[in-house]
């Protein structure tokens, strides 16, 4: 999967030879990728946005890219200075090689019962207001991607702003996944 994400970088990088490919602030973007394969699901995600599986014994495992919890500072001028080098956190952006960087993690197919892909603004849930991951990828499971956005933005219209650092509110995708009987798999996403 990181020979994808870098392909990607470099078709993106032919496409904006105009731009100038070494500012900081070109546009960028966390990942999070899974797949089926040869009887495994694989899974890649780097900056934040978190994969769970849970396996079939009801252990939840989280693929995770903490980097951005670790930062010496969360201002504008030091995220450009941080962004996408081995002193701060990467993204996916005009360096192919941020690709090398990314969290990886494997789990056999026949363990799993299911997972899933939520963007920094959901995993809020769990790293803010107190969640823990298999509460989220039960509430997933449950009642559907859509109730895990109406928490998050109910938690964030609760709390007063300045409380975390960062924006109040940020992008909120989650997706579900589950294995049915007969190898195909169900999804639901927001």
């Amino acid at each position: 999967m990181p020979e994808v994400l870098s392909e990607g970088a470099v078709r993106a990088e032919g496409l904006s030879a105009q731009c100038d490919l070494t500012d900081p602030n070109n546009p960028s973007s966390t990942v999070a990728i899974v797949r089926e394969h040869h009887g495994r699901l694989d899974c890649l995600t780097f900056a934040d946005s978190p994969i769970v599986v849970r396996t079939r014994g009801g252990e939840a495992t989280t693929v995770l890219d903490d980097r951005t919890f670790h930062l010496p500072a969360y201002d504008h001028d030091s995220l450009s200075l941080l962004r996408t080098t081995d002193e701060g956190f990467w993204v996916a952006s005009t360096k192919p090689e941020a690709a090398d960087r990314a969290v990886t993690a494997s789990f056999p197919l026949a363990d799993v019962e299911s997972f899933g892909m939520v963007t920094d603004g959901v995993s809020r849930l769990v790293e803010r207001y107190g969640w823990s991951w298999e509460r989220l990828l039960d509430t997933l499971a449950k009642q559907g991607p859509e109730q895990a956005v109406q928490a998050i933005r109910d938690a964030e219209l609760a709390t007063e702003p300045g409380t975390f650092r960062g924006k109040r509110h940020d992008d909120v995708t989650a997706v579900y996944g589950q294995p049915e009987p007969g190898g195909e798999w169900i999804k639901r996403q927001r």
